[in-house]
């Protein structure tokens, strides 16, 4: 049987982004560490699956199945596979969590004292890239208007607002950052998202925005409803955004149930007096 140090080469191999390889692993242990010393059978993986599902949302049930499915094919024992849970298709995001711009305008105003945080949430924001692809928003890309993402395989253009460049310039020259990555450590290495996730973190009292709500990944969600609802072109957003399927962009673009209830109030056809 092929080793579990083997499938971090396996996945490597696949082009998996070293983020997707460290969570696989994670998953993959935490699925072999329950197994234990008992036999790897279907019947196994479907009663790890149930005790799963008992614990954790279905979408971190279905993250970890992934990751597991896998291993297992890897090993070459797809006849362990399970099929993940379904559900049924969101239609809106939880009112919990959508980050509004009037909220995201005050996270801004509290981040003042700290400009290389204050430039980086805007820069997500505002271009929609992932947390993990500031690393690409060089002086160089600065200067050009535009920055060449490479991710999981992929190359994609992001275009950068003038307004924008002009303040990553600015600050870059303030740093003497004269070339490569602008957001980077005092060493000069890129920033790391556990770090950023919880600087922003530490701006939700001054901001008054529930915690809930603060994190990297929330402004590429807002980035992606404010264009949707300027453009309404889903197709053009996933390219933007890097996704391969527009059913993950239709997450995004989510809007909460009190967007939808005060759409509907306004619909002329309750006719009853």
């Amino acid at each position: 049987m092929k080793s579990f140090s083997g499938f971090r080469a396996y996945l490597i191999e696949e082009e998996k982004s070293a983020l997707t390889v460290e969570k696989y692993l994670r998953d993959t242990r935490k699925f072999l560490l329950w197994l234990g010393d008992r036999a790897l059978t279907k019947g196994e993986t479907l009663k790890y699956k149930s005790e799963l599902t008992e614990t954790y949302a279905v979408a971190s049930v279905n993250s970890m199945l992934s990751s597991v499915n896998t291993f297992l094919s890897f090993l070459g024992r797809g006849d362990c596979r399970v099929k993940t849970v379904r559900q049924q298709r969101r239609v809106f995001v939880s009112k919990d969590r959508e980050l509004t711009r009037t909220e995201y305008e005050r996270l801004i105003k509290a981040a003042k004292g700290n400009r290389r945080l204050c430039l980086l949430m805007q820069t997500i924001c505002c271009t929609g890239i992932r947390v993990s692809e500031h690393r690409f928003i060089t002086v160089e890309a600065a200067r050009a208007g535009y920055a060449e993402v490479r991710l999981k395989g992929k190359l994609r253009t992001v275009f950068l607002p003038k307004r924008l460049c002009k303040a990553l310039l600015a600050y870059a020259k303030e740093r003497h950052i004269r070339t490569g990555s602008v957001f980077v450590t005092a060493a000069g290495k890129p920033l790391d998202r556990c770090n950023i996730w919880a600087e922003m973190k530490k701006l939700c009292t001054a901001a008054s925005v529930q915690r809930e709500k603060v994190f990297p990944h929330n402004l590429r969600h807002l980035f992606a409803r404010i264009h949707y609802s300027m453009e309404k072109d889903i197709v053009r957003l996933a390219d933007i955004l890097g996704h391969a399927s527009v059913d993950t962009t239709r997450i995004y673009t989510m809007e909460s149930g009190e967007v939808h209830r005060r759409q509907i109030e306004k619909m002329p056809l309750i006719l009853i007096t």
